[in-house]
């Protein structure tokens, strides 16, 4: 996941300096509504990313794609999208998995532009709300499950981040792919009586495999 904040950088590159080479239109210049959902793979880092630990989820919503040029456009988006972490463990206590289910509202405010007739590349910055958070424990033995829910003076509410990803468009579906980058820690610091400490220490990490259905 290390060469994906890169690809950030340059797929934001490709639409800024590429508009110029590209040979298809935005929709003809009329701005056009429709409906996303897909597959989340998610988890959490500290300091680099890494694919330990994925939990899989989803995401659901609406987006409107509004053009600028003929070459490019604004695509706004609103989704609920779940987002967190599974940890698998294995010691001489105990065997089993841990599940961080963090469910966002989340507006991803993307330029996009096409490098073909089908073929878009789209980056932006997103910004998401915590709408609620679970914390599940599955032991192997059954000894240790638990699940607990947890509000959102558990976790930070707010979550930003970079995001970047390609797509095929034809005339009412699409498919496409997405990273998205946490620049904000999930978890909020707390006193333990004998120092501080923040839990759950990480930022998110997501990609999306999606489906779009144009609707007007």
């Amino acid at each position: 996941m290390k060469n994906r904040i890169r690809t950030i950088a340059a797929l934001t590159l490709f639409i800024g300096l590429g508009t110029t080479q590209m040979k298809a239109q935005v929709n003809n210049g009329t701005p056009q509504f429709g409906i996303k959902g897909g597959v989340n793979f998610s988890n959490m880092y500290t300091e680099d990313v890494d694919d330990n630990n994925v939990l899989t989820s989803f995401n659901a919503g609406i987006y409107t794609l509004i053009p600028i040029t003929d070459f490019a456009a604004f695509q706004p988006e609103v989704l609920f999208s779940r987002k967190g972490s599974e940890l698998t463990y294995d010691n001489v206590i105990a065997s089993g998995k841990a599940k961080f289910k963090l469910n966002y509202i989340e507006v991803p405010l993307l330029v996009k532009g096409n490098l073909t007739k089908n073929l878009s590349v789209h980056a932006g910055p997103y910004f998401a709300y915590l709408i609620d958070a679970q914390v599940t424990n599955e032991t192997s033995d059954g000894a240790y499950n638990f699940e607990e829910n947890f509000d959102n003076d558990d976790f930070n509410k707010f979550d930003a981040g970079l995001s970047a990803g390609i797509g095929l468009d034809f005339d009412t579906i699409g498919f496409g792919a997405r990273y998205n980058y946490g620049l904000t820690t999930v978890g909020k610091e707390r006193d333990s009586g004998t120092g501080t400490y923040t839990f759950p220490d990480g930022k998110n990490s997501n990609v999306s495999v999606y489906m779009t259905l144009k609707l007007n």
